[in-house]
């Protein structure tokens, strides 16, 4: 009896996904992907395996990567003491260098690894792929900051391209400018700006803690563009959570129609948010 009651369950559950399916059939949901999801082994296993399911039921979903920690990591291995500015890491030619080498190498490529190994098709790029992001230096602070920069400009054609070609496009936060040089530019605002000029159905993205909090301390599920001002206006939502706010507000801005910004802690976090009523972070709506 046991057994059945099992199996009864799991059809319940297929069953209350198909709406959820059959509303996102054909739609680009960009997923920022940072935080204990992308350092926990286990938890990195289930985030390949939400987006490969996530393509094989006919959504087209693009990542894109950070790696503070990990860069962070790599420069004290060769002698290099990392060093930030409200928050944003200085960043001069040689850890540029190592910024390019840690994202657009090591971490980019363990994510594509995964991906293929459950039966996707990932391929790495970089903002500089295909013309995709066109940098410029972050607005008065470039001589400090160095090599900092923000979205310039997206044309999204080889991401169109890739989409025809059933491939999952994995995305490291690195451009060049107009005159060649390379810009390391905060994977948030990456996302959010990826999200908008693809018109995507959904931006996620990935945090370590449970969603937005109130002044309580108490997440809150849901809030609009007007609410998110109010509460950073308040210093309720602040420092490492702006970026990612305010690249969820950039999306909203372009048209995307929800940005989620949700818990990658739990296991299964994808798709908890876009198949159940629940959900499992705040969603902001326009």
């Amino acid at each position: 009896m046991d057994m059945q009651n099992n199996l009864s369950q799991k059809a319940e559950i297929l069953v209350e996904a198909l709406p959820y399916i059959q509303s996102f059939f054909g739609k680009t949901i960009v997923i920022k992907y940072g935080g204990a999801a992308m350092t926990e082994e286990k938890l990195k296993r289930q985030f390949a395996e939400d987006v490969v399911l996530m393509k094989y039921v006919g959504m087209h979903p693009i990542i894109v990567h950070g790696g503070g920690p990990q860069i962070s990591g790599m420069m004290k291995r060769l002698g290099k003491e990392p060093e930030f500015v409200g928050g944003v890491r200085v960043t001069d030619p040689e850890t540029m260098a190592i910024v390019e080498m840690v994202l657009g190498g090591t971490i980019n490529k363990e994510i594509v690894t995964l991906i293929n190994q459950l039966g996707g098709k990932g391929v790495g790029l970089t903002g500089k792929d295909g013309g995709l992001i066109r940098a410029k230096p972050l607005s008065g602070k470039t001589h400090k900051m160095g090599q900092v920069g923000v979205v310039d400009s997206i044309d999204p054609q080889i991401l169109i391209t890739l989409e025809e070609g059933r491939f999952i496009p994995v995305i490291s936060p690195v451009a060049s400018d107009i005159s060649g040089a390379s810009f390391n530019i905060n994977a948030d605002l990456v996302a959010g700006s990826l999200a908008g000029a693809l018109s995507a159905e959904k931006l996620l993205i990935l945090t370590d803690v449970p969603g937005i909090l109130d002044k309580k301390k108490q997440l809150v599920p849901s809030l609009s563009k007007k609410e998110v001002h109010k509460l950073i206006k308040e210093g309720v939502i602040s420092k490492g959570m702006l970026p990612k706010v305010e690249a969820a507000l950039s999306a909203l801005e372009c048209g995307v129609r929800k940005s989620h910004i949700i818990d990658g802690r739990v296991p299964h976090a994808l798709l908890l948010e876009i198949f159940t009523n629940q959900g499992v972070g705040t969603e902001i709506v326009a």
